[in-house]
């Protein structure tokens, strides 16, 4: 029997639970739903990350606004997905900021990856007619950009660590209190989405400079925040663990010839036992192993996925 495809039988709300990590630094997680942070400034404040929908993005200002007033003068993007980026309307933001890589992917398929990712996560899509259109950010770079966060708050500073998750990936470090926002670049007990990833960039040169901040503390994509080096370490070594393990068992049927689904079957038996139990594995799992059969074909910027070519793969692996 068929699965139900992606998240489409996920109906069950998530309890979503605000964290204090350090002085003006927040971070609201979902029991493996998307991941949101915030950091104050002397006199304004930081958003990381936008949610689905305008309305789900004030849900979390709403929570927000219990700790602190001050305005949002940045809302940084870590990249393009729809679920990251389309409640951006909701912050009232002076700047939006994402890599330049994340503005030319909206460019190319933001209306397809939106299309895409309401019928994938219908329940994360709270109204979606508020969303008023695409997000487009104001401000770009391509390899560091630095806020100074005023008076003694000290510096947050915006990094490109390669490609990986997508090809615009950004983290937002805090040197002094060595907190790491890291997007969907780690998971902690969520499995990774990889459809629109660069597997072996991602696994090697840039995870290891996410692993050079050594923070002591790290919010994820998606997960509970990894606390102390050695929570942080594992968490980043769990998300590489997870991209070899692919490449292993998909390569493996690529390179004797073999066909996709059995690519599938095989990347599916290997990662079972370690990460099936985490939110959104059966999800993902279509999808990563066609991308990263497609990498091994030779296509290396990633193919757009359409809310038709999503049930295509699906029947096709998970059917």
């Amino acid at each position: 029997m068929s699965k139900p495809f992606a998240s489409s039988a996920d109906i069950s709300e998530k309890r979503e639970t605000l964290e204090i990590l350090g002085d003006g630094v927040y971070a609201l997680t979902a029991e493996g739903d998307p991941n949101v942070g915030a950091i104050e400034g002397e006199d304004f404040l930081v958003a990381f990350e936008a949610r689905a929908t305008p309305v789900a993005a004030r849900a979390w200002l709403t929570e927000l606004r219990k700790h602190t007033d001050k305005p949002v003068r940045y809302l940084v993007l870590s990249h393009y997905h729809a679920v990251r980026v389309l409640g951006a309307s909701a912050f009232d933001a002076r700047e939006i900021i994402a890599h330049a890589n994340t503005r030319k992917l909206i460019r190319e398929r933001g209306k397809e990856d939106w299309d895409s990712e309401l019928g994938r996560m219908p329940r994360l899509f709270r109204e979606p007619g508020s969303i008023p259109g695409l997000t487009h950010p104001s401000v770009i770079f391509t390899d560091t950009l630095t806020i100074d966060l005023g008076g003694a708050r000290g510096d947050l500073v915006l990094q490109y660590c390669g490609r990986g998750h997508t090809a615009g990936d950004i983290v937002a470090w805090l040197p002094k209190e060595k907190i790491l926002f890291a997007g969907d670049l780690v998971e902690a007990q969520a499995a990774l989405y990889t459809g629109d990833a660069f597997h072996m960039d991602w696994a090697a040169e840039t995870l290891d400079r996410v692993k050079a901040f050594e923070a002591e503390a790290l919010v994820g994509g998606r997960g509970a925040v990894a606390k102390g080096r050695a929570a942080v370490d594992a968490a980043i070594e769990q998300t590489r663990d997870f991209l070899l393990a692919m490449q292993r068992e998909v390569g493996r049927i690529h390179k004797k010839g073999g066909a996709l689904k059995e690519a599938f079957e095989a990347a599916h038996t290997a990662l079972s036992p370690k990460f099936g139990h985490w939110p959104i594995f059966e999800h993902c799992m279509p999808f990563n192993v066609q991308r990263l059969w497609d990498e091994y074909s030779g296509t290396d910027w990633p193919m757009i996925w359409t809310a038709a070519r999503d049930r295509e793969v699906w029947a096709k692996l998970q059917g």
